[in-house]
């Protein structure tokens, strides 16, 4: 569910005056995280190494209350769960857009993750719940080792956004430069630094 609220009644009122209207309000973190554990799991359980970090990105934003607010044109709009987005290689060789619900159960994850990204590759049709839940973009370059990418400043989507290539080996460990894009009004820095180690924190506990 999404509703409309009054910036002044939030602990972003000040965010709102100043980021609603600068031309650019987008900031671009980059990260290198660890991901030796999820590659682990990844061929042990045989699971998707997407999935994986998709959940785990979910998972480190959900205790960030910061996450469940969003500004769209002028209004700022709170929801109540978050998605998380990755994009689909559909059966015509094009790429279509797929939105899962995050839901902290792993296994119920995997298997919406699994069924709806089937589904939006065979159909090439976009699945989005922007509607209903704040939506945090992804953008998975996997043949390309890459050191970080800012994305576009739209006007339009001001969601937050991960972008990471190829994971790197280094002896016996996997790790994986990232950047991530967040709106000024939406979050500080320090609520994305606060996301960031929390990702960290979800990879390596999984």
């Amino acid at each position: 569910m999404a509703k409309e609220i009054d910036p002044k009644d939030t602990t972003r009122a000040k965010a709102y005056e100043l980021w609603m209207k600068a031309p650019n309000p987008m900031v671009t973190f980059f990260k290198t995280v660890d991901v030796t554990n999820l590659i682990r799991i990844s061929k042990r359980k045989k699971i998707k190494f997407n999935m994986l970090i998709d959940y785990c990105i979910g998972k480190a934003a959900s205790s960030i209350k910061e996450f469940y607010v969003l500004p769209v044109g002028d209004k700022l709009i709170k929801y109540d769960s978050i998605a998380v987005n990755t994009i689909v290689k559909n059966k015509t060789g094009e790429v279509s857009s797929c939105d899962i619900l995050f839901d902290e159960d792993l296994n119920k994850f995997n298997q919406d993750y699994l069924k709806y990204t089937s589904s939006v590759a065979e159909s090439c049709i976009d699945r989005d719940l922007s509607a209903n839940s704040m939506v945090i973009g992804t953008s998975a370059i996997i043949d390309t080792e890459i050191d970080g990418a800012v994305g576009m400043n739209s006007g339009i989507f001001n969601n937050p956004f991960m972008i990471w290539g190829k994971y790197k080996r280094k002896l016996f460990w996997y790790y994986l430069p990232i950047s991530f894009q967040f709106h000024h009004t939406q979050m500080d820095g320090a609520h994305a630094g606060r996301f960031l180690a929390n990702l960290q924190k979800e990879i390596k506990n999984l």
